[in-house]
């Protein structure tokens, strides 16, 4: 864990990082998402989630590849893919607890819009707990793992990369994170997991990634053994 100890800026993914992925709430938006790939392409919808998947793999977000291939307007996708049942996020007061404690700074740097990402937070309890939220749109609709992503939220929040740390569920989104310079952590589900809106490769954790320093799959553990606070 000394990697950890000088650490400044502490930078959070959202979905699937601050609340278990078992909750089921992006399998939600996934289906949602398989939907308005039907309504846009007009394919059959195995063939639709098939493309979805594709857009989601190559271009780091369905919405990205949508936007590229099909022009659609973003915000309608937004507000389309994340009308949910927020329901299954519980309250997380020891979350919450653990990232307050934290020395120096927390950030949300998320592919989800802030209107998602206030409801998750506010299920959580912890929408007040942050320094500062870098959502899609503050992106400028460029998504992780693409580099200027990184490089906007690193600007626009003026962190130095040598003296942060990135959280993120995903080890794609973990490379340049650490080609920048910053401590990486994977939070990967634990035990068995598996939905049949979750491709095999999403969930793919080979173990021999030289840009994911550290893996854990339980979050509040893991802060509570740094002991740095």
């Amino acid at each position: 864990m000394d990697s950890l100890r000088n650490i400044e800026s502490w930078v959070f993914d959202l979905d699937n990082t601050l609340y278990p992925r078992n909750c089921d709430l992006f399998a939600q938006v996934d289906s949602l998402i398989t939907d308005y790939m039907v309504r846009i392409t007009g394919l059959k919808r195995d063939a639709a989630r098939r493309l979805q998947k594709d857009y989601y793999r190559d271009h780091g977000t369905t919405l990205n590849g949508l936007m590229i291939h099909h022009g659609v307007d973003p915000d309608h996708y937004l507000d389309c893919v994340h009308d949910i049942d927020y329901s299954p996020i519980r309250a997380d007061p020891e979350l919450v607890a653990c990232i307050d404690g934290l020395p120096g700074k927390k950030y949300i740097f998320t592919n989800a819009d802030m209107g998602h990402t206030k409801a998750v937070l506010t299920r959580i309890g912890a929408w007040e707990l942050f320094d500062g939220m870098f959502d899609i749109r503050a992106a400028g609709l460029i998504p992780k793992p693409e580099l200027p992503a990184y490089e906007k939220f690193l600007k626009e929040h003026g962190i130095d990369p040598n003296g942060a740390a990135m959280f993120d569920d995903l080890e794609k989104n973990l490379k340049v994170p650490h080609l920048l310079g910053m401590t990486t952590v994977q939070v990967v589900a634990g035990g068995e997991f598996g939905h049949e809106q979750v491709e095999g490769w999403e969930l793919e954790q080979k173990g021999d990634e030289d840009h994911v320093h550290h893996v854990t799959d339980d979050l509040v553990d893991f802060l509570k053994a740094l002991k740095l606070s």
